[in-house]
């Protein structure tokens, strides 16, 4: 795979992390308070270039026994060692698809990690780096709050229509068991619309979970407006119908959990129109976990994938602002040396939770399986693991 290709909500949202793209030693790590404490302390002071020169004589010595998975967002002292580089789709994709390499690092957060030990054979084992590096969109939806909304709407309704769930695959796997049990489906910011049509072909409405916003893009480039749109209100157990009328439910076409990613809830329309009166020929392109009125001032909109290719491809000398993960954006300005790349939002914020895979948990996770001892495993329990392979496999088969 060409690594080139494929590297209160309405407020703005303070940045939990310091832009920091060099490699620190991990005492030196300003958030490692709220990271996975367990690493023993040898790993501390080590120096990035003693980081770098064990971790690279243990790929070497593993061999084909070892694969490292990064995810697009991981800040590029982590991407420098991985062997696929990728959105959530296409390292989905990796693992559904290998089935000889028997250790698989994945260099993201949990609900990735989850997918890859869904997607992978028995024998195979998935780790993840540090198991605090999770996802703030994915803790916004839990089983027992859509199984309480599911029980609502079918309860209520269960004469009138027939829903089909739908789950963005940046949630954990007791929610993709959910959809496998409830003849429902996973998706990706890449094929959103095509599993949204899938849906459609079965059902009358969709809900739709854990992020409303590409939920509510997703619905918008398909045609279907606001009017045809419900969000939940899921923090809120006392009111009823996620704080819909029964009317508007009944009208609504899709039924949107209340969930969004910080990261991409930065980005404005103003810093559009500021980049736009700074180079009159600039193009945008944002990722469709942006505002509505994000999307629609963009000129092109895309999953990380999308925007990698979009950047790429473009013509010498483009100026392109791009509205996402800073890591990204700064990994494809280098890149594209003969273009200008910039993010649109000045504070350049990565994301908080990626940023917990620092290089010294890569190498105590890698030190530790070479030494026959393997930590910070992902295991998906059975009763989860076979409905969530339902749910992904549709969306594997449809993408």
């Amino acid at each position: 795979m060409n690594k080139k290709l494929i590297l209160d909500y309405k407020e703005k949202i303070d940045c939990e992390v310091p832009m920091q793209m060099e490699t620190l030693p991990l005492a030196e790590e300003q958030s490692f308070s709220q990271w996975q404490q367990e690493i023993p302390k040898e790993y501390f002071q080590l120096s990035p270039d003693e980081i770098i020169n064990r971790i690279t004589k243990l790929k070497k010595n593993m061999g084909n026994e070892l694969i490292i998975l990064g995810h697009h967002y991981q800040r590029e002292d982590i991407i420098q060692f991985a062997d696929q580089i990728g959105d959530s789709y296409a390292l989905s994709v990796y693992a559904a698809n290998n089935h000889s390499t028997p250790n698989i690092v994945f260099c993201g957060v949990h609900f990735m990690a989850e997918a890859a030990d869904i997607l992978s054979n028995d024998e195979q084992k998935i780790i993840l780096p540090n198991l605090e590096a999770g996802c703030s969109m994915a803790d916004m939806a839990n089983r027992p709050d859509v199984s309480s909304a599911w029980k609502e709407l079918t309860n209520r309704f269960k004469d009138q229509f027939n829903i089909i769930p739908i789950t963005y695959i940046n949630s954990p796997a007791t929610l993709k068991a959910f959809c496998g049990q409830n003849n429902g489906i996973v998706c990706t910011s890449s094929n959103a619309d095509k599993v949204i049509k899938w849906a459609f072909e079965r059902g009358d409405k969709v809900f739709f979970f854990p992020d409303q916003h590409l939920g509510r893009n997703t619905s918008h480039q398909l045609g279907i407006n606001d009017d045809l749109i419900s969000l939940w209100d899921w923090r809120r157990p006392d009111i009823e119908l996620g704080g819909n009328s029964e009317e508007k439910i009944r009208k609504s076409k899709v039924i949107l959990w209340d969930g969004f990613c910080s990261v991409h809830q930065r980005f404005t329309v103003s810093q559009i129109k500021e980049a736009r009166s700074q180079y009159p020929r600039i193009n945008i392109v944002v990722h469709p976990e942006c505002n509505a009125d994000v999307v629609k001032e963009a000129d092109a909109v895309g999953s990380t994938a999308f925007i990698a290719d979009y950047v790429n491809n473009a013509k010498d000398g483009s100026i392109i602002g791009v509205g996402t993960e800073v890591n990204l954006v700064s990994r494809l300005a280098k890149l594209n040396p003969q273009k200008q790349i910039f993010c649109l939002d000045s504070v350049v914020c990565p994301c908080s939770t990626m940023y917990r895979v620092h290089p010294a948990y890569l190498l105590w996770v890698i030190e530790s399986l070479s030494n026959g001892k393997v930590v910070n495993q992902i295991k998906v329990p059975e009763k989860d693991k076979a409905f969530a392979k339902i749910a992904l496999e549709r969306m594997l088969e449809i993408s």
